[in-house]
C-alpha cells in the first residue's frame, strides 16, 4: 500500500490524477446506493497527459486524457510474433507481470508488444500507445520494440505510470556505443555485465572491447596461448558477454589494435619486434615487413570471428612508432625496403602501414564485418589508399601530419564520433587529459564536433554513424572498477542523449541530473 501511494503521488506529478485508478471499473459514481436513479453517470475528467520524462528524451508525444497505465501483478505480456519472446519475458521480470506468450484475446491491463515489419522504417524506431487501461508497443523490428519498453521501464521508475497518449520514438544516429579498455585495466566478466544492462536500458547498442595492446592480452586464446595475461577473460564469460548484450540489442565490437599496441604478443614472439636502424626496440609495434607477423594478427583475427558474431571489427591502426618520427624511411629501411618491393619504387612506410591496415581488412571481412580503424591509421598523401568501406574511428587531431575531419567525410567515408576532447576517460589524466563531465557533453557536444569543440557543417551530417564514449586505462591503477562506473554514469546519459536526439534538449543541465538520479 505504502509503495502503490507513493506512485500514485508521483503519477499527479505527470498529469494523470491520484485516485482515479479507484475509480476505474466502470463510469457510475462511486456511492450507487446514494445517487439518484434518473441522474446519468458523470464522466471522468482527465488532465491532459504531459510527456514521459526519460533519459534518452522521447522525440514525440501526443497528449490524450486518460488514466494512463501502471502495472500490477494481475497484468500480462503478450506478444503477436514468438521473435519478441525475450524482451517481453525482460520487461514482465521487471515490472513483475506475468509473461502470457502469443495471444490474440485483449485483457484490462495489457502490454502487448507487435512487429509491424514495416520494410521502410528505422528498425529502432517504435510507437508506443497507451489508452483505455492497455500499453502497445509496437515496432518494425524487435530492436525498436525492446527500446519501447525501456521508455516504459524509465516511466515507471520514475513517475510509477505511463502517461496517456502516443510516443512515437527513433535514434537520430544509428552508432550509440561505449569501449571499454580491457587490456590495460582487467575488468571482470560481471562489472561487464552490469554496465551492458545499463547501456542497455539507455537505447545504447555498441560496446567496444579494447581487449589487446602493451600491456595485456584479456581474452582466452587457442591458437596462441602464450600471449594470453594471466587476468583474461575465458571465451565462455565473452559468450556470455556477448549473448547478454544481444538481448539487449548491442554489438560488441571487438579491438585487436595493429600494427601498434601489440606488447602484449610481441611478449612471446620478440623475433616479430620492430627495431630501428640502431637496433632499439620500438615499443609495441610489430615488424609488418615480416611475413610471420600478418600470419599471427590474421591468426587471432580468424580465431575470435566465431565468438563476437557481430557486423563490425576494430582493426585499430593508430599510433604506429614507427611513423612518429622525422624520417621514417631512414629510421627502419627494413621496412622501406619491404614498402617499395610490395607497393612500388616510390612507396614509404606509410603505404605499407595503409596495406597492412587493407589485409587486416580483408581478413575480417571474409567472416561479412565492416572494418573500422582510427582516423591516425589514415595517412595523407599516400599511394596506398585505405579501403573505402574502413570506417574511420575519428578521436584526435594531434597526429603528424593530422588531418581534419572533412577531409574524411568529403571522400565519401563514414565516421563514428571518439572525440577525445569530450568523450575520453582516460584513467590517471595522463598528459593533458582530464576526466569529461556530463555537463560539458550535454551542452556543447553533438555529433558533428568531431575534433576539438568545432562541428563540421550539417551538409556531413549523415556520413556521422554516430559515436562512442571511451574508458581508457592508461594508468589503470588510478581508479578502481566501481569508481569507473561511477564517473562515467552522467557521462554516457549525456552522451545518449545528444546521439538519440538532434534538437536542443528541453532541460537544462540541472533538471537532466536530477532526472537521472529519479531514474536510477
Amino acid at each position: 500500500m505504502v509503495a502503490a501511494v507513493a506512485a500514485g503521488t508521483l503519477v499527479t506529478g505527470a498529469g494523470v490524477g491520484l485516485g482515479l485508478w479507484a475509480a476505474s471499473d466502470g463510469d457510475g459514481p462511486a456511492d450507487s446506493a446514494t445517487a439518484p436513479e434518473a441522474s446519468p453517470s458523470p464522466s471522468r475528467s482527465y488532465p491532459l497527459s504531459r510527456a514521459p520524462r526519460t533519459i534518452p528524451a522521447v522525440r514525440e508525444h501526443t497528449a490524450e486524457r486518460g488514466p494512463g497505465w501502471r502495472p500490477e501483478r494481475t497484468h500480462r505480456v503478450v506478444v503477436s510474433d514468438g521473435a519478441l519472446a525475450d524482451e517481453g519475458r525482460l520487461i514482465a521480470g521487471e515490472l513483475g507481470l506475468a509473461y502470457a506468450g502469443e495471444k490474440d484475446d485483449e485483457r484490462d491491463g495489457d502490454l502487448r508488444l507487435v512487429l509491424n515489419r514495416d520494410a521502410g522504417a528505422n528498425p529502432e524506431s517504435y510507437t508506443m500507445t497507451v489508452r483505455g487501461g492497455r500499453v502497445t508497443v509496437s515496432g518494425p523490428g524487435e530492436a525498436g520494440v525492446f527500446y519501447g519498453t525501456r521508455t516504459l521501464k524509465q516511466e515507471i521508475r520514475g513517475a510509477g505510470a505511463a502517461p496517456e497518449g502516443v510516443v512515437r520514438d527513433e535514434p537520430a544516429k544509428q552508432r550509440r556505443g561505449l569501449m571499454l579498455d580491457t587490456a590495460r585495466k582487467h575488468f571482470t566478466a560481471d562489472w561487464i555485465e552490469d554496465r551492458i544492462r545499463e547501456l542497455g536500458d539507455l537505447k545504447f547498442n555498441e560496446l567496444g572491447l579494447h581487449f589487446s595492446d602493451d600491456q595485456g592480452f584479456r581474452i582466452e586464446s587457442d591458437s596462441h596461448p602464450e600471449i594470453v595475461s594471466r587476468e583474461h577473460l575465458t571465451k565462455a564469460q565473452v559468450k556470455k558477454i556477448v549473448d547478454l548484450a544481444a538481448s539487449r540489442h548491442i554489438t560488441v565490437v571487438p579491438e585487436i589494435d595493429s600494427p601498434g599496441h601489440l606488447g602484449a604478443v610481441i611478449a612471446a614472439h620478440p623475433d616479430l619486434q620492430l627495431r630501428d636502424v640502431n637496433g632499439r626496440v620500438v615499443r609495441g609495434a610489430i615488424d609488418i615487413s615480416k611475413a610471420e607477423s600478418a600470419e599471427i594478427v590474421d591468426d587471432l583475427l580468424n580465431e575470435y570471428a566465431g565468438l563476437f558474431p557481430g557486423g563490425r571489427w576494430h582493426l585499430g591502426g593508430d599510433e604506429y612508432q614507427a611513423l612518429v618520427v622525422s624520417d621514417p624511411e631512414a629510421s627502419f629501411p627494413g621496412l622501406a625496403a619491404a614498402a617499395r618491393k610490395k607497393h612500388g619504387p616510390g612507396a614509404t612506410v606509410a603505404d605499407l602501414a595503409t596495406g597492412w591496415l587493407n589485409d587486416r581488412a580483408v581478413t575480417v571481412r571474409a567472416h561479412d564485418r565492416t572494418p573500422r580503424a582510427w582516423n591516425d591509421g589514415f595517412f595523407r598523401d599516400t599511394s596506398v589508399r585505405v579501403a573505402k568501406d574502413v570506417e574511420v574511428a575519428y578521436w584526435t587531431g594531434k597526429e603528424i601530419g593530422a588531418r581534419q575531419p572533412v577531409e574524411y567525410l568529403e571522400e565519401g567515408r563514414e565516421v563514428v564520433n571518439y572525440n577525445d576532447e569530450f568523450l575520453y576517460y582516460v584513467l590517471g589524466e595522463p598528459q593533458t587529459f582530464v576526466y569529461p563531465t556530463g555537463e560539458r557533453i550535454y551542452e556543447q557536444w553533438t555529433p558533428r564536433v568531431l575534433r576539438g569543440t568545432t562541428a563540421v557543417p550539417s551538409r556531413y551530417d549523415d556520413r556521422i554513424l554516430g559515436g562512442s564514449f571511451a574508458v581508457w586505462c592508461d594508468l589503470a591503477g588510478s581508479q578502481t572498477a566501481e569508481q569507473v562506473a561511477s564517473g562515467i554514469r552522467l557521462p554516457l546519459r549525456a552522451t545518449v542523449q545528444k546521439l538519440w536526439d538532434p534538437r536542443e534538449p528541453e532541460l537544462t543541465w540541472e533538471e537532466f541530473r536530477n532526472l537521472a538520479d529519479e531514474l536510477d
